[in-house]
């Protein structure tokens, strides 16, 4: 028996409507423009396979209809409401409704597989009570957990399903200006503290207008998309900017890419027009991984049409990203289209793009540049892999500082500082915490950096230094070597400072160990304790702890603040080895 019905056809790459580069007063605005056309938003299955098709004018009608539905509900200008961020038409129709509204809407995570369902809840709680919302609305499914942090924190929790199902009677919507707050941000590691970035309309279109130009968009561009919309990368970059600049879009769920990471690159070869697709770097990492127990790349992918192979939202490995490019080059990938980028929520999203084409960049630095100390003759050089994070984007400064204020000059390690007309208001209703991180205009972004030649090369963050006899180990350079060791890999370890009992500074070692043996184990932590003394030359505590045990922020990085609290309060509890 055959179907009489016709395949989805997705929404057209290439559009007859003139593009614009996000230059509209308001984000209703860009939406409003993007409607006259016909591209839009595309929804796939963890196979790839379209199972709905959004375009821009549809999304524009339904998200008009959802304003009206929730002025009926209560919602007010300037009321914040909550949204659980599934990727999904109803959290788009629902985000711009909001907007549409004159409320601002603040994305909230989905529950991941680390913590459990009082972790998520607890998330909630904390969020919920620093925007102080009218409403939290999620998706059916998540009823009882978001419904739960929903009643305790006496916020009015709805299904959205059963919003949308109520009649949408007409209503005056408000009207916006580019100084109103768009929406709330919170950042991926704002978990326990967390801070709502508030983000104007201006702001938010100056920062898309830079990604459509600092990635050179053309009338043949399309993007694919597995981020979560409830980070800044992928609420900003790939879901609000092509929309803005008038570009269709393909998405899978992050939990769908999470079970087959290789259906995001099987989107990408089977649709002709894709050209832009983002990833932090894990996401790379897990599919080279994957590829290498399959047939040749070539015989299931054609990526040669992929033109910006966008990386950003935590440390750039250039070693990952060789070993992506290993795998798949055979299927038409070329290293040129990798585009490093740096960016953060308090600056809308991006701060630095790569030029297209310029690829992945790397400097080498001596290791005591980046800890500030000389170096001593009686120890080899070793030098760390720096990533070039491109350029600062159109309308954006930036400075390199010494923690006194002081700019710095080309090449001298400092932290970064950035102003531009896409930094943020500040956070919401946390004065003392704008007032730690800006200054006049200025926002301190709590990252180590130094400038070349115009372009940006990130260190690390500040804030996870490991600072031992007065001199200065970043984590990463620890993690890096344990990672070096067969049976370990990015993720599995977390480094951090703690104080001995007999009060000295010493570093922390966590390590997700698969070994059931306690033989294997001992012989484990005796030579990670060794790696970790040839590189560092210093001794630190070694501790290995069951899979999946290391905390993570709402994007999926380490978390290694957490893992660090969770440790010291016995929380994360080591295997029982012998001394």
């Amino acid at each position: 028996m055959t179907s009489d019905l016709a395949p989805l056809q997705p929404t057209p790459t290439a559009d007859a409507l003139p593009r614009r580069f996000s230059n509209f007063g308001t984000l209703s605005e860009a939406l409003d423009y993007a409607a006259q056309g016909k591209r839009g938003l595309n929804f796939h299955d963890a196979r790839a396979t379209l199972v709905r098709v959004y375009p821009y004018a549809q999304l524009r009608d339904d998200a008009r209809a959802a304003a009206y539905r929730l002025i009926a509900a209560g919602i007010a200008p300037g009321d914040r409401v909550a949204l659980v961020a599934e990727t999904s038409a109803e959290f788009a129709q629902l985000f711009f409704g909001t907007v549409l509204a004159g409320a601002w809407p603040v994305p909230l995570p989905l529950p991941t597989s680390f913590g459990g369902r009082d972790s998520y809840i607890d998330q909630l709680r904390n969020q919920l009570s620093s925007c102080d919302p009218r409403m939290l609305i999620y998706p059916a499914e998540l009823e009882q957990m978001a419904g739960a942090a929903a009643e305790a924190e006496g916020v009015a929790g709805v299904d959205w399903s059963e919003l949308l199902s109520r009649p949408a009677l007409e209503a005056p919507l408000p009207t916006a200006t580019g100084n109103d707050i768009c929406y709330l941000q919170y950042s991926s590691g704002s978990t326990r503290f967390p801070h709502g970035v508030a983000i104007t309309h201006r702001a938010l279109l100056s920062n898309l207008a830079a990604h459509a130009h600092g990635m050179e968009i053309v009338d043949t561009d399309r993007c694919v998309s597995w981020l979560p919309w409830y980070h800044d990368m992928g609420l900003v970059g790939c879901f609000l900017s092509p929309m803005a600049n008038q570009v269709s879009t393909d998405y899978l769920k992050t939990e769908d890419f999470a079970r087959r990471p290789l259906s995001w690159l099987d989107l990408i070869s089977r649709n002709t027009g894709t050209t832009l697709s983002y990833s932090p770097t894990f996401g790379y990492d897990i599919c080279a991984r994957r590829i290498s127990s399959q047939t040749k790349a070539s015989d299931r992918f054609n990526l040669s049409r992929w033109r910006v192979a966008g990386n950003g939202a935590d440390m750039i490995r250039p070693d990952v990203m060789q070993a992506f490019v290993d795998a798949f080059h055979s299927a038409g990938f070329n290293a040129g289209a990798f585009l490093p980028s740096y960016g953060l929520a308090e600056a809308t999203l991006a701060v630095s793009l790569m030029p297209p084409g310029e690829g992945i960049r790397v400097e080498l630095v001596e290791e005591t540049e980046l800890s500030g100390m000389s170096h001593g003759e009686d120890r080899p050089q070793r030098y760390r892999a720096i990533v070039n994070c491109g350029k600062p984007v159109r309308d954006m400064e930036v400075e390199v500082r010494e923690e006194d204020g002081t700019p710095l000059p080309n090449g001298a390690i400092g932290k970064l500082w950035c102003r531009g007309p896409s930094v943020m208001v500040g956070y919401f209703r946390d004065q003392a915490a704008t007032d730690a991180c800006m200054v006049d205009g200025w926002l301190d972004t709590g990252d180590m950096a130094y400038l070349s030649n115009g372009y940006i090369y990130i260190v690390g963050r500040a804030k996870d230094m490991i600072i031992i006899n007065g001199r200065n180990h970043w984590p990463q350079d620890i993690e890096w070597a344990v990672e070096q060791l067969p049976g370990f890999k990015a993720g599995d370890i977390a480094a951090f400072a703690i104080t001995t009992p007999g009060g000295e500074e010493t570093p922390a070692v966590l390590v997700q160990c698969r070994s059931s043996d306690d033989t294997e184990r001992t012989r484990l932590r005796d030579e990670i304790r060794d790696r970790v003394r040839s590189v560092t030359g210093m001794n630190c505590v070694v501790e290995l702890i069951p899979p999946r045990t290391l905390p993570r922020t709402s994007s999926g990085k380490l978390s290694r603040a957490k893992a660090r609290n969770l440790y010291l309060a016995g929380e994360i509890k080591p295997y029982d080895i012998a001394a």
